[in-house]
C-alpha cells in the first residue's frame, strides 16, 4: 500500500531547491521532455519571487540544466483567466533578467516554460499540452527556416527551436489511470502518492524523500499550515461562488416578480424558496 506524500508545490518551496533532492525534479523533467536532464543549479529571479498573494496560490522554481537551458516550472492552484498572458510575461521577463548589458542575445540557449495548473484553462480534454510555434508565410504558406549559420551557431533545425517551449499540465483533467511513465508523474502531482509499481524517473526519490513523517517537526507544522490555508482558500472561493449565484438568482427573481409570475414558477426558475420570494415581494411593496 503506497503512502500519501507531501504536495509537489510545497516540496518545491522547501525541499526540491536543495542539491540532495535534484534527482526528483530531474526525473520529472526527463519524463516530460523525453530526454535526460541534469540540474546544474536552482536560480532565483525577480520574476519568480513570491508576494503575499502568491504565498499559497502559486509557487515556481527556475532550473538551469547541463546545457545552459533555463526551465521555469510554475504550479498554479487558483483560477486566473489571464494565465496564458502570465506565461508569456514570465518568460519575457526571464529573458531580460538573464541577458546582461553588452551580452549577445544568443546567451539564452533555450527556455522551457512548464506550467502545472489545478483549474480549467482554455478548452480541451487532454491533460498535457505542448506549444509548437512556426512562422508561416501569409501568401506562399511556406515555413520560415534558419540559415546554415544559424543552425550551426545555435544548434537548431527550425526557427521554433529558438523560442520558448511551453508545456501545460492540466492536472484536474487526468483520470488517475497511469498508462506511461509521464502519467505516473501526473498521478503523483494530482494525488501526492507514488504507487509501488511506478517506474518513472525521479519518483523513487520522491517516494523516499517526500514522506510527511520524514519532515522535521518544524517543517511538519509549516506543511500543516500550508494545507490548512489551501482548505481555507478553497472554502472562501466556494462561498464566493455560492454568494454570487445567490445574488444572480435574487436579481432574476425580482425581474420575474415584476413580470407577474407566480411564486412556484419563480422558485423553479431560480432555486429560491417560496419564503425568500415572498420576502422579495414584501421588499418591493415597501
Amino acid at each position: 500500500m503506497s503512502k500519501k506524500l507531501i504536495r509537489f508545490d510545497w516540496a518545491i518551496k522547501k525541499m526540491l531547491r536543495h542539491k540532495a533532492n535534484f534527482g526528483i525534479l530531474e526525473g520529472f523533467l526527463s519524463e516530460l521532455l523525453h530526454f535526460d536532464i541534469t540540474i546544474v543549479d536552482i536560480l532565483e529571479a525577480e520574476s519568480n519571487k513570491e508576494d503575499e498573494y502568491d504565498k499559497y496560490n502559486r509557487v515556481d522554481i527556475l532550473v538551469k540544466s547541463q546545457n545552459d537551458e533555463l526551465m521555469l516550472i510554475e504550479v498554479q492552484n487558483d483560477s486566473e483567466v489571464d494565465y496564458f498572458q502570465r506565461m508569456l510575461y514570465g518568460v519575457s521577463k526571464l529573458v531580460t533578467e538573464y541577458i546582461k548589458e553588452g551580452e549577445s542575445y544568443g546567451t539564452i540557449k533555450k527556455i522551457y516554460s512548464i506550467n502545472i495548473v489545478y483549474f480549467g484553462l482554455g478548452q480541451g480534454k487532454d491533460y498535457v499540452y505542448e506549444y509548437k510555434g512556426e512562422f508561416v508565410g501569409l501568401h506562399k504558406n511556406d515555413i520560415l527556416k534558419p540559415n546554415n549559420f544559424q543552425k550551426k551557431s545555435y544548434n537548431i533545425e527550425k526557427i521554433a527551436d529558438i523560442f520558448p517551449k511551453y508545456y501545460l499540465l492540466k492536472i484536474n483533467n487526468f483520470n488517475d489511470i497511469a498508462k506511461d511513465t509521464l502519467d505516473e508523474w501526473v498521478y503523483f502531482l494530482k494525488n501526492s502518492e507514488v504507487k509501488d509499481n511506478f517506474k518513472a524517473k525521479g519518483l523513487d526519490k520522491a517516494k523516499e524523500k517526500l514522506r510527511y513523517e520524514n519532515l522535521t517537526e518544524e517543517d511538519q507544522k509549516m506543511y500543516n499550515r500550508f494545507q490548512e490555508n489551501r482548505r481555507i482558500e478553497k472554502s472562501v472561493t466556494y462561498t464566493a461562488k455560492i454568494e454570487a449565484h445567490q445574488e444572480r438568482s435574487i436579481e432574476v427573481a425580482k425581474n420575474f416578480i415584476a413580470l407577474g409570475l407566480e411564486d412556484s414558477i419563480i422558485a423553479q426558475g431560480t432555486g429560491l424558496t417560496i419564503e425568500q420570494i415572498e420576502e422579495l415581494r414584501n421588499e418591493k411593496k415597501q
